[in-house]
């Protein structure tokens, strides 16, 4: 414990959850790995937004991103020439365009999200019942503090 913080503990609680993300970080790695196409870390969050934001226009998704334009069209030109993504365009206004996942795309969502899932099942079955479910407590209650930080406003999966 920290005796100068004005917050007992926490650089001890930081440090243990760097160390969860971590490992995290390494189950997380294997699934993309296992991915039948290689995409970047930018790339994946990319894709991420597009499941959740069908139809998105390129302002929309660089402002989501947080990110240049340049870049995410840049992201976008990858994400299309290797069949993920597809741009149409906008119903609404000729100057714009909007973004899809291909049904490439949605498949190697789901498969990464599977081999994902699968590691942490198998790290989870491990834990004791209890262990499981304050950790799922915690991790609620973390999320809904981080929500206001990410932007995350769905309930749904995300990167």
């Amino acid at each position: 414990m920290d005796p100068v913080s004005p917050f007992p503990g926490r650089a001890e609680h930081a440090a243990t959850a760097s160390s969860v993300v971590e490992l995290l970080e390494v189950l997380w790695g294997r699934g993309r790995d296992l991915a039948t196409a290689p995409v970047s870390v930018s790339q994946l969050r990319l894709l991420y937004v597009l499941a959740e934001n069908e139809g998105i226009n390129l302002r929309t998704l660089t402002d989501t991103l947080a990110s240049l334009p340049s870049s995410v069209s840049r992201l976008c030109d990858r994400l299309e020439a290797i069949g993920l993504v597809r741009r149409t365009a906008s119903a609404t206004s000729r100057r714009e365009l909007q973004l899809h996942l291909t049904p490439a795309g949605r498949d190697f969502l789901a498969q990464l999200r599977s081999a994902r899932e699968q590691a942490l099942a198998e790290v989870l079955d491990a834990m004791p019942a209890a262990d499981r479910r304050a950790l799922m407590t915690g991790l609620t209650a973390f999320r809904r503090a981080a929500s206001p930080q990410t932007g995350e406003t769905s309930t749904a999966r995300s990167a």
